[in-house]
């Protein structure tokens, strides 16, 4: 399958490259190959055309996996005349734009991320899908999906462990156990708002208030209203906003309160934006 797109806002590595997902590795020429769902994917991007070539015969789900029907034109627009430093972030990651991901995917994936770096995430999520996910043969390479909870609920914590999960073992255990069962209903979160969203993943083992804004954020449940808060962010917001001279003493409600006043329905683009150019540039 090869598919051409003429799209505007849409740059591989400010996508690939931003924090929010952990599948996807760039190439020698640039591109990027990975797996979403069961399809192996590569993007690349030659003039204004974006050229997906892979094995997904569904255009609608690429479509709709790089949320390629939304207007990121009209969205930068309204956000850049917030202030100059919101104008100047988007100038830098203007290609950014937010995945649908798998929900359940997402949910262990930020898990994992946890005081964790990005390759040591990438490693131990390839690991998972190696040992529990479905082999895929592509290009006479040889990938591996992301594992169901059913999948998945076959390692006990000392597999995990095995694995290089660290403490954050017990947590995936745990929390594929409730989603495996059925206790915990993931469909039930695509029709709450987002603070009954946030309330319920924060029953989830493994998920704090920073990994619940990921989720809602990162995930196909696609809620822009949300500011994750980490150590960048902290940084990106005392420095542009706040002046305080030890930024340890920012509060996240502090944070939080000028994210809902400045970006309102709109933070969380706001945040990947600022995220990235801080971290990158």
């Amino acid at each position: 399958m090869k598919f051409e797109v003429d799209v505007q806002n849409f740059e591989p590595k400010d996508i690939f490259e931003c924090g929010q997902c952990f599948r996807w590795n760039r190439e020698e020429n640039g591109s990027y190959t990975g797996v979403f769902h069961k399809n192996v994917l590569n993007v690349d991007k030659q003039g204004e055309k974006i050229i997906f070539t892979g094995n997904c015969e569904d255009i609608s789900k690429i479509n709709d996996y790089f949320d390629l029907n939304r207007d990121y034109k009209t969205i930068i627009q309204k956000l850049e005349i917030v202030d100059d430093n919101l104008k100047n972030s988007i100038s830098y990651g203007k290609g950014i734009r937010i995945l649908n991901q798998d929900l359940w995917e997402t949910i262990i994936s930020f898990i994992i991320s946890a005081n964790n770096n990005i390759p040591r995430i990438k490693g131990i999520i390839e690991r998972i899908a190696e040992k529990y996910g479905q082999k895929i043969e592509y290009d006479g390479k040889t990938y591996y999906s992301f594992p169901t909870a059913e999948e998945l609920s076959k390692a006990s914590v000392e597999d995990l462990r095995k694995l290089g999960l660290g403490f954050r073992d017990i947590r995936v255990y745990e929390t594929t156990k409730r989603i495996s069962s059925g206790e915990f209903d993931l469909k039930e979160l695509y029709n709450i708002p987002t603070n009954e969203a946030r309330e319920k993943l924060l029953e989830l083992s493994g998920v704090g208030p920073k990994v619940a804004d990921c989720i809602l954020l990162f995930s196909d449940l696609k809620r822009f209203d949300v500011f994750p808060i980490d150590v960048w962010v902290r940084r990106v917001m005392n420095e542009l906003y706040i002046h305080n001279p030890d930024e340890n003493k920012v509060s996240k409600k502090e944070i939080q309160r000028l994210a809902d006043e400045k970006f309102g329905a709109l933070q969380g683009l706001a945040q990947q934006y600022l995220f990235y150019w801080k971290r990158e540039a």
